[in-house]
């Protein structure tokens, strides 16, 4: 006998989280949240330094990877999604980073009212507690998500930070604010030592209300129609199938590549696809799991010298060290997120705002390994576009719902973002070699003195580049006129009823940013947009 909500949340990520609080709240909805993965009780879910050991371990994560990539080469990218209670807030790099002004203005301009900076700026600020320099009008003080500075910073950071200046790169108190260029040091959500992910902030309250249900191992393999009404969900458990009914809505949460499938095996997307996977079509939706994006990053890194960096911090006694400082609550490489300084700028001085981010970290990895340390003193910058041109796609290949998707990010597919990286790698490079980064810098490892012109430049991009983790768009919101939209300005998905998509994936277009903030901002507004249309109704 199926169980029966008022709404069923497919997905524990940042959005499914914040939904799962604020639509419990007031008790007079009931709401059932599903998570394919397991609990995070784990302690390297809790330890910041412990994503080296979850992100590509499987336990915890989709083990997704891209299609060969012809842009690059046909190399094959891994793409660890969260499969864990918080989703991907669980494993990931804890860098919160909300984006420039400008970007939710360009969202507001393509057709989706509502959405502007300020719209959105009330729902970044509602979740998160700033624990640090802030301007009240832009930063949230009581929140749940405490957004802390790092408390380890070292001596190689702040030489970093000097040489910066010498290039005209401002200090930028918080780049959360007001204005996003200029340098200085991640913001992250970590308190008194702990990760806090989603779950954590958000899931904790909710869980103790008597109207909300937490399904965890629970994976929904379909969604149910009546007509072209969503009605509720079929889930997999303990190797038996089982239904969840909604009174009101199925609202997805499941991210940017589980979304567009879930939907495409329920028989939402284009009709020519469900075809030839032999699904019946509730709703020709063409855009669904098109208009993929994400930030493709590309890193170099310098052997160092005269100075003590986290690759040996990271080995031996050194280690036990850190260890049993960060058991005292002192400051401790344990706490820390992989990217410690940021600077976002220009890649060319004419722009009239910033394209390109860079980060420092005093730390380099082996050639080839994810996060793994090299055994010698090292540091490393990483670049990237922040709002690349290039598209790509989410597409199932069957109708089992075993099967893995076909993801093509289709990275450096266009000569914009080929240009970009190649400027934003040699601006890295120039970072590096600072009057005051002089003593500390002993010699490039990662590419090496030999790459110098821009088709050297692009030839190392294309090779080592890799993911940031921030896959937007496969879902994407758009006005009625546009007929790759997926969803309406109230997250809706067109042409159905009783069913959102509330996570990333309805990003049109890709925030200057890391996406948790983007996330839980999408999740506050959503809450909001869905308790005010069934006061509306009553």
């Amino acid at each position: 006998m199926a169980e029966i909500f008022d709404y069923v949340i497919v997905g524990s990520g940042p959005a499914g989280c914040v939904l799962s609080n604020r639509l419990t709240k007031d008790g007079s909805s009931t709401v059932c949240l599903m998570e394919a993965g397991a609990a995070d009780h784990h302690p390297y879910l809790k330890i910041p330094a412990g994503f080296v050991k979850v992100l590509y371990s499987g336990k915890f994560s989709w083990p997704f990877e891209t299609a060969k990539i012809q842009s690059l080469g046909n190399r094959i990218i891994s793409l660890p999604q969260g499969k864990v209670l918080g989703g991907s807030s669980s494993i990931n790099g804890l860098a919160y980073s909300r984006g420039q002004s400008h970007d939710y203005e360009d969202w507001e301009k393509l057709g989706n009212l509502g959405w502007g900076y300020e719209d959105v700026l009330p729902y970044f600020k509602r979740s998160e507690m700033r624990l640090g320099y802030a301007d009240p009008q832009y930063r949230g003080m009581t929140g749940e998500l405490p957004i802390t500075d790092p408390d380890f910073k070292g001596d190689l950071c702040e030489r970093f930070l000097d040489g910066v200046g010498e290039f005209g790169i401002a200090r930028n108190p918080d780049y959360n604010g007001e204005v996003q260029d200029g340098a200085g040091y991640f913001q992250r959500y970590i308190s008194k030592r702990w990760r806090v992910s989603a779950s954590t902030a958000f899931l904790s309250a909710a869980k103790r209300r008597s109207n909300f249900r937490l399904k965890t191992k629970a994976e929904v393999i379909k969604i149910l129609f009546e007509g072209r009404t969503a009605v509720g969900v079929i889930y997999m458990s303990g190797g038996s199938l089982h239904k969840v009914m909604a009174t009101k809505e199925v609202l997805l949460c499941a991210g940017t590549i589980n979304s567009p499938r879930l939907l495409q095996l329920s028989g939402v997307g284009s009709r020519g696809l469900l075809s030839e996977c032999g699904i019946e079509t509730v709703n020709d939706l063409p855009g669904v799991g098109e208009n993929l994006q994400d930030h493709y990053t590309v890193r170099i890194s310098a052997r160092a010298r005269n100075i003590e960096t986290i690759n040996e911090l990271s080995k031996g006694w050194k280690l036990l060290t850190q260890i049993g400082k960060y058991a005292l609550g002192q400051p401790s490489i344990l706490s820390l997120s992989p990217s410690l300084v940021h600077v976002f700028g220009k890649s060319c001085p004419s722009l009239s705002r910033g394209d390109i981010q860079v980060l420092f970290t005093p730390a380099s990895y082996k050639k080839g390994r994810n996060y793994e340390l090299d055994d010698f003193p090292g540091m490393s910058c990483g670049a990237r576009q922040q709002r690349p041109s290039s598209r790509g796609y989410v597409r199932i290949t069957s109708n089992d719902p075993s099967k893995l998707p076909y993801i093509q990010p289709n990275y450096l597919q266009t000569n914009e973002d080929q240009e970009v990286i190649v400027k934003a790698l040699k601006i890295a490079r120039q970072l590096m070699r600072s009057q005051a980064m002089a003593p500390y810098f002993a010699e490039e490892v990662l590419p090496g003195e030999q790459v110098r012109t821009d088709d050297q430049w692009l030839d190392f991009a294309k090779a080592r580049g890799s993911t940031g983790y921030h896959l937007v768009g496969t879902c994407a919101m758009g006005p009625d006129n546009d007929p790759m939209a997926v969803v309406d300005a109230t997250l809706k998905v067109r042409g159905l009823k009783g069913l959102r998509v509330v996570d990333a994936s309805i990003m049109p277009r890709l925030p200057s940013a890391n996406t948790l903030a983007a996330s839980l901002m999408i999740g506050e507004k959503a809450a909001d947009m869905i308790k005010l249309s069934y006061r509306q109704e009553i």
